[in-house]
């Protein structure tokens, strides 16, 4: 492949395309954002509420709420998002095993006691960001580096450049897994298969994948039965007796009991948690906030289910904000946040499709698949229809390592947009 001068990545002003912004995409990304502050706010308006009405300076503490501080992200995001949309998108190739070899270094260094910070039992931060995060951007961008100069086509001619996506993409998984983070773990893989789809890969690769995946999905539903028939013959809790399968039970998979028990609550909740007050209580609470919204919902800051506690104020800002929305604003609410993300993703396809280059393809289709995954598990999750991972909902859950990954992302396909034309 070949790439341009270094001193030609940062030519902004050169009258090609590259004065020719998409605005499609800024445009519903804006909204998705607005979105998100509205309802971080109101999924915590109740004690928000509570301290504007403490004194004439009680204004004051509201700046330490989450709903500013993602007004302060997100304008720190539209700056990187700029920023890297100015940047001509083959520049990051020449980055892309130096921000690798960091991410494995913070990747590692998180898991250090006394250097990673733990929050509800997972060692996931470093200092004030989420590697896993970072982990995100590094495994595209090694992808990407990897397929640009591998042959692909034959089984043949795949097997290397497999081996190598292998370690590469396998490293910052493991790793992850450890924290453990599953949510951040199981994004990867399919932005790693589109980016290898659209490199036309040998179909026998994907027939083997998808019974690799069978394989692994039947594995742990053994594991899970074994779990839940352990747990009964014992007489243990699935509340308070967590960690006795890791110990005790010859797990088949390398799951945590806590895992275990959003699976269960997903295909048995009854059986994990019949009275409701454990690990199924945020999907209960969750179906009847989407439930009791109706058509046009019961309005901005009047819905009772996250105001009130129901839904926990841990997660209502951010895994389960889609909730929020579906209470306050409805079927007609939902609808347009879908339509939203609808306009992002299906931009995203376009502008892989007009790009005339391999590596352009590569980042845009990966982008946009990530983000996919995240919409549909995020949403599918609040509705019941697949077990709970936490997963968040891009510009719209509360976050500051997420707010900034997905602007640098969304930047990096701006960016294939706008100097798409600079190949002949």
């Amino acid at each position: 492949m070949n790439l341009p001068a270094p001193t030609e990545y940062f030519s902004f002003f050169k009258p090609t395309t590259r004065t020719n912004w998409d605005f499609l995409t800024p445009l519903a990304l804006i909204c998705l954002s607005v979105f998100g502050i509205a309802f971080i706010y109101s999924a915590q308006f109740s004690v928000s509420h509570a301290r504007a009405t403490r004194g004439l300076l009680s204004w004051l503490p509201l700046l330490g709420e989450d709903w500013f501080k993602q007004i302060v992200f997100l304008g720190a995001g539209t700056v990187v998002y700029i920023t890297v949309s100015l940047i001509d998108y083959r520049f990051w190739l020449n980055l892309a095993h130096w921000l690798y070899a960091f991410c494995l270094l913070t990747l590692i260094l998180v898991l250090v006691p006394g250097i990673g910070r733990e929050v509800y039992g997972s060692r996931r931060w470093l200092i004030f960001f989420q590697p896993s995060e970072l982990a995100k951007i590094a495994v595209l961008l090694m992808t990407a580096t990897i397929l640009i100069h591998s042959k692909v086509g034959t089984v043949t001619q795949s097997l290397g450049t497999l081996g190598k996506l292998a370690l590469a993409v396998g490293a910052p998984m493991l790793l992850i897994l450890r924290q453990p983070d599953l949510k951040s773990a199981i994004v990867l893989p399919p932005m790693v298969f589109s980016m290898l789809y659209v490199s036309k890969l040998s179909p026998r690769f994907f027939v083997g994948a998808l019974s690799a995946f069978l394989i692994i999905v039947g594995l742990v539903a053994w594991d899970s039965v074994r779990y839940m028939k352990f747990m009964d013959a014992k007489g243990y809790s699935y509340v308070t007796d967590r960690g006795k399968f890791e110990k005790e039970g010859n797990p088949i998979v390398p799951f945590h009991d806590y895992q275990r028990n959003r699976i269960l609550a997903f295909a048995h909740p009854q059986k994990v948690d019949p009275k409701g007050i454990g690990v199924a209580y945020n999907l209960q609470q969750s179906l009847i906030s989407v439930g009791s919204g109706g058509f046009f919902g019961k309005g901005w800051t009047d819905g009772w289910q996250a105001q009130l506690g129901y839904l926990p104020r841990a997660v209502a800002h951010n895994d389960f904000i889609f909730s929020v929305i579906a209470e306050e604003k409805g079927f007609l609410g939902s609808l347009t946040v879908l339509g939203l993300f609808g306009i992002v993703l299906f931009n995203g396809i376009r502008i892989a499709g007009s790009a005339r280059d391999r590596l352009g393809t590569l980042f845009a289709i990966g982008v946009t698949v990530l983000f996919a995954v995240h919409v549909f598990v995020n949403i599918a999750m609040t509705i019941g229809l697949v077990p709970i991972t936490g997963i968040p909902l891009p510009f719209i859950s509360y976050g500051g390592s997420f707010v900034l990954s997905c602007c640098l992302l969304q930047g990096l396909v701006q960016s294939v947009w706008r100097f798409r034309k600079d190949f002949t």
